[in-house]
């Protein structure tokens, strides 16, 4: 819904015999693509903050471990990718022991992964809300994936402390990791954007987000070297893929391994822009019709 305020003033005697302008507020639903409304967004921060609080609180509520999860579901996959890909596959790791390869690359994709899995979720999840009181619905997703980085923090930490058991020191490329930190953000909020406004009304996306999960596991050089693919063309529809860009940058900045290619990196960065406004205006213009739906 949207707010058209027309100021139409009619005429009311007061006591006093004066007569007062009324002002008339109309509210009807907005009709094809709309604004994004980021003005609206800023005035409502604290709602978003107390929504990231929420979903951080909800995570791990009732949970042994806590916060160890965190680290744990990146390290224990790194754990089955170093014994079947690194020692058995014989996968080559670009000169880096392949247990840290691994586990740099898996550090960005969990956060990615996770933050499909909770956006994708949390409008459905925040039915009660949506249908009783207004803020700005782009506040869900959003607060779904920022929430996020507290367990990429986590998972990081850790990351380092690896690092320096195998006695690798960062050069002056670990300058430039905010900037796929940044890379990895975008990317998370534009196919959140999409995939909680799509999972409103079609809630099979549900049903269908562990396997695309597991499909752009693999279409990501996390398990192996983007430098394995060598074909021109090939390498360029890969680019397409913009967590390529994420973890090459991420490997090319904590590990100085020479896989980042600026053409891939341009690409993956263009594309994760492209998600990103597309997903925020397909997602304000489906926004109207979530309180009948969800």
């Amino acid at each position: 819904m949207s707010l058209a305020q027309a100021e139409q003033p009619s005429q009311r005697p007061s006591s006093a015999g004066d007569q007062q302008p009324i002002v008339h507020t109309r509210i009807q639903p907005s009709h094809g693509w709309v604004s994004l409304r980021l003005d609206e967004l800023w005035k409502y921060r604290e709602v978003l903050y107390f929504l990231m609080l929420r979903d951080i609180k909800v995570r791990y509520k009732q949970t042994i471990l806590g916060a160890t999860w965190a680290f744990l579901q990146p390290f224990l996959t790194m754990i089955v990718f170093s014994l079947f890909f690194g020692r058995l596959a014989g996968v080559p790791s670009d000169g880096v022991p392949y247990p840290i390869f691994s586990f740099t690359a898996l550090v960005p994709w969990t956060f990615f992964s996770n933050t499909l899995t909770q956006a994708s979720n949390s409008v459905v999840g925040s039915a009660n809300m949506v249908k009783k009181i207004y803020f700005p619905r782009l506040a869900i997703p959003i607060a779904s994936t920022l929430s996020g980085v507290v367990d990429f923090c986590i998972a990081f930490v850790v990351l380092i402390g690896m690092m320096l058991a195998f006695q690798i020191v960062p050069t002056l490329n670990v300058l430039f990791l905010p900037l796929f930190v940044l890379l990895a953000l975008i990317t998370s909020l534009g196919v959140g954007f999409w995939l909680s406004a799509m999972n409103v009304q079609f809630r099979d996306v549900r049903y269908t987000l562990p396997f695309l999960t597991q499909f752009w596991l693999f279409i990501t050089p996390i398990a192996y070297p983007s430098s394995l693919i060598q074909d021109p063309l090939l390498r360029a529809v890969y680019a397409l893929n913009p967590m390529v860009g994420v973890v090459d940058g991420f490997r090319w900045a904590l590990l100085n391994t020479d896989t980042l290619s600026l053409p891939t990196l341009a690409t993956s960065a263009t594309v994760a822009v492209v998600l990103l406004v597309t997903g925020a205006f397909y997602f304000r213009r489906m926004e109207k019709t979530f309180a009948d739906v969800v």
